[in-house]
């Protein structure tokens, strides 16, 4: 019997990637029916969307907003979520809310031995970038999330949390990891150090700063609880594929230098705007005065952040992982497009060097030039972009004569098949293979140890999102800016959660 899904929250992220994915798996067998929540004024009682066989639409229960700083579901809206699982027979959930409320939602599915596809990341805290105290919260958040795992699956031995972390499941990414684990194998090498940058070609202008809140700043983060957790996860990810014994690490250091929203309106102010785009002035209620009291304590636009990977004294791996909201893009008129998500002009460029030392260098580039607001399913690279997804390899032939000292993979070259589907390099195509694999996971069809992103594997990625927002409260604070964290997990009873909290 095919398998009912409820989709929690029902934004542009959701109707673009988590619907048409659901979409493909009812024509596949997978799913069943497909329902929706999302709370009042954020979306209407029929949501429509548009998947691969044309436009659809799906019927959303409408709950009351709480406070995203509620740790548990107001009984009102459980009582809601109770009635609609028995109601529809739902069977699994997707939680692609606003990732402050990413934890409530999935405590209430595990407490009902519901598995979840978790949008990442996986939790985010108000005012995460100023208070060092929400900043940790984020990994005790983690903690308790892992508690409440492991209690619901002695009850419910099948229930899964799925992280929707889509870089593990690109074919280029996994090229890399098979990549460093052949090094590592042959020279007992670990990787040395990484760079990763993103951009998301993301440019909001003054007023919409204040006044645009999907992806904002307003609640004390901003991109590195965007966008950014997909480099937290996979810089560690690809680390580990060349694990030698000794020589992993157990601690890791995170310094972050950032940009807010009143930089930018530093770099770009109210007086620059309105010379770049003709009737700015008349739209633009807010002074740069008014701007800058508007925007203070509000969370990052870019963060560059230094990493030290350290083995006890020794440093393993030197890592920096850079994130900008703010670069390159493509939006040349004033009126805001309807989809923020991907249209804008929003433009992603992606890149990823990993040094192995003498031995190896890969260096991934993943550019698009074109707005990325293709019809789902599709890429820029299929309809009218250029392509550019390479990785260039390089080894050191003069130590290893087999290996090649140079090869470049392509596009077409790091396309392939997986389950009879094809795996093409593109972000889109690696969020359904995302949502594939949970669907085959609920439906019986794989088992959990083939699963690539289950929750208990993303730690590390949550202490270096701890550690990134840990310096920039601690900066914000006037305290030492650079955090320590470690990697280990707890070795005793996680005391974050009270006994009385799990059902």
């Amino acid at each position: 019997m095919t398998k009912n899904v409820l989709v929690i929250g029902v934004g542009p992220h959701a109707r673009r990637s988590h619907l048409p994915a659901l979409a493909a798996g009812q024509r596949a067998g997978l799913v069943g029916a497909v329902c929706g929540v999302d709370i009042v004024g954020a979306a209407d009682a029929l949501v429509p969307y548009d998947a691969d066989d044309g436009p659809r639409s799906i019927p959303v229960t409408l709950i009351e907003a709480f406070d995203s700083r509620a740790r548990a579901l107001p009984d009102a809206v459980r009582r809601t979520l109770d009635a609609l699982v028995v109601r529809r027979r739902i069977d699994a959930v997707v939680v692609a809310t606003e990732p402050a409320v990413h934890m409530p939602y999935t405590h209430w599915a595990l407490e009902r031995g519901l598995s979840v596809l978790l949008d990442k990341p996986l939790s985010a805290r108000a005012d995460a970038s100023t208070d060092p105290v929400q900043a940790a919260a984020i990994l005790t958040d983690y903690d308790e999330l892992i508690t409440r795992y492991e209690h619901a699956r002695r009850r419910h031995p099948g229930v899964l949390v799925s992280v929707m972390s889509q870089r593990r499941y690109h074919p280029a990414f996994w090229r890399m990891r098979h990549l460093i684990h052949e090094v590592a194998d042959r020279t007992a090498c670990p990787v040395t150090s990484v760079q990763a940058f993103h951009s998301d070609g993301q440019w909001r202008l003054p007023d919409e700063l204040i006044d645009l809140d999907y992806h904002g700043y307003d609640q004390g983060y901003g991109k590195c609880a965007h966008s950014g957790y997909h480099f937290f996860d996979i810089v560690p990810w690809l680390i580990d594929s060349a694990a030698i014994s000794g020589k992993t690490a157990d601690l890791v250091e995170v310094h972050a230098h950032i940009a807010r929203p009143a930089d930018f309106l530093h770099q770009l102010g109210v007086g620059d705007h309105a010379q770049l785009f003709a009737g700015f002035t008349t739209r633009n209620p807010y002074s740069a005065g008014e701007l800058d009291r508007l925007t203070h304590g509000f969370g990052e636009t870019d963060a560059f952040l230094s990493l030290a990977f350290r083995n006890g004294p020794h440093t393993l791996t030197l890592g920096s992982i850079n994130l900008v909201h703010t670069g390159f893009s493509q939006r040349g008129t004033l009126a805001p497009a309807a989809a923020l998500y991907k249209g804008n002009g929003r433009v992603r460029q992606e890149t990823l060097i990993l040094q192995q030392g003498p031995f190896q260098a890969l260096h991934f580039h993943s550019l698009q030039t074109l707005p990325g607001s293709q019809p789902p399913g599709h890429s820029p690279y299929e309809v009218g972009g250029d392509k550019h997804v390479e990785l260039h390899v390089f080894r050191n032939d003069r130590h290893v004569p087999g290996w090649k000292a140079h090869q470049r993979l392509g596009f077409e070259a790091l396309t392939g098949t997986e389950n009879d589907q094809m795996a093409t390099p593109t972000q889109q195509s690696s969020r359904r293979r995302a949502v594939r694999e949970f669907l085959e996971y609920i439906n019986g069809r794989r088992d959990r140890a083939q699963m690539r992103s289950e929750v208990t594997g993303h730690r590390p990625a949550v202490t270096l999102m701890t550690g990134a927002y840990l310096s920039m409260a601690n900066r914000w604070t006037a305290a030492a800016p650079t955090a320590e964290l470690s990697l280990r997990p707890p070795v005793t009873p996680r005391s974050c959660v009270l006994a009385e909290a799990i059902p």
